[in-house]
């Protein structure tokens, strides 16, 4: 299975050590960068996607999240520093506390039923996030993928995500038909879906990767830190979120669909949100991110964006 995670490399321990630091060492990588610990309390981001032109946007997104900080069960990321090196952007951040909850399950897949630590915890992430009120930087924020803020010429979330599932199509909207059958019918009922829905009130922080790995906790399994903001992050319903947790928290072990219909099940229980509108929301998310990691559909992440849309709901 392709992966697409940057890999930690001699070059950039040297890079970092060369700056100052004298126990460097690799801490974690994923799709967006690769981190290493600096033995300062700090750690080091380097970045695959994003571009410097963004960062000045994304630590005043940090900012407003960490403004929340007193109401926050755990802790959110700080940007202290920015730089760039051969073109590659580079952060310095306060390192977060706690250990990952849980491996990804393109690495170590999670068994029948999922452990009740995992889902307590993803509860008060939730809940927590969903305490943030959304900020005018979070609507700047261009969603990967895309070309253009996604709150750009919009005042609702769905009507700005309709746009989205609009633009995502076009960019291989031919790679994602031979696979799908009735494409064109899903895309217009989802758009029209999303437009119909009732405004839904004050809008959130929504991280939008919320993954077992982005979430650390402590002994007892509590959550201590919240990371890896900026995948798919914006101001929104945080119904989307729950709906997008629900889906990507066992994307790939061999009980995936049925951890995301029993998350499902639970949020709409503990939220009262709508299980239409969580599976709508699902949708949305698949056809926004189906060609992140390919244009030839040759990765796991598009077929399981296939596996989503065609999936009977």
């Amino acid at each position: 299975m392709v992966t697409h995670r940057q890999e930690h490399t001699a070059h950039w321990i040297q890079y970092f050590a060369d700056r100052g630091h004298g126990d460097v060492q690799p801490l974690a990588a994923g799709v967006e960068g690769a981190v290493y610990r600096l033995g300062d309390r700090t750690v080091g981001k380097v970045w695959s996607g994003r571009r410097p032109v963004g960062v000045g946007l994304m630590r005043r997104v940090y900012a407003d999240i960490a403004g929340h900080s007193a109401s926050l069960p755990f802790a959110t990321p700080e940007i202290l520093g920015v730089e760039e090196h051969d073109g590659v952007l580079v952060t310095y951040e306060r390192e977060l506390g706690g250990v990952p909850l849980r491996a990804d399950s393109a690495i170590v897949a999670p068994g029948r039923e999922l452990a009740a630590r995992e889902t307590d915890a993803l509860l008060t992430v939730l809940r927590g996030l969903a305490a943030v009120p959304g900020t005018e930087a979070m609507r700047r924020l261009v969603v990967q993928g895309d070309d253009r803020p996604l709150w750009e010429g919009h005042a609702r979330f769905p009507d700005a995500l309709a746009d989205l599932v609009l633009r995502a199509v076009r960019r291989h909207g031919d790679l994602l038909a031979a696979r799908v059958p009735d494409l064109a019918g899903i895309v217009r009922e989802t758009v029209d879906s999303l437009r119909a829905l009732p405004d839904g009130g004050p809008v959130s922080v929504v991280h939008g990767d919320l993954v077992p790995p982005n979430i650390h906790v402590d002994d007892t399994g509590a959550p201590t830190a919240v990371l890896d903001f900026g995948f798919f992050t914006t101001a929104g319903d945080p119904a989307f979120e729950a709906a997008v947790a629900a889906a990507v928290w066992d994307m790939y072990g061999p009980y995936a669909e049925r951890h995301t219909a029993t998350l499902t099940r639970l949020f709409a229980e503990e939220f009262r949100y709508s299980p239409d509108t969580l599976v709508l929301y699902r949708r949305v998310y698949a056809l926004a991110t189906y060609d992140l990691f390919s244009s030839d559909g040759g990765d796991g992440h598009f077929r399981w964006c296939v596996g989503i849309l065609t999936r009977p709901r």
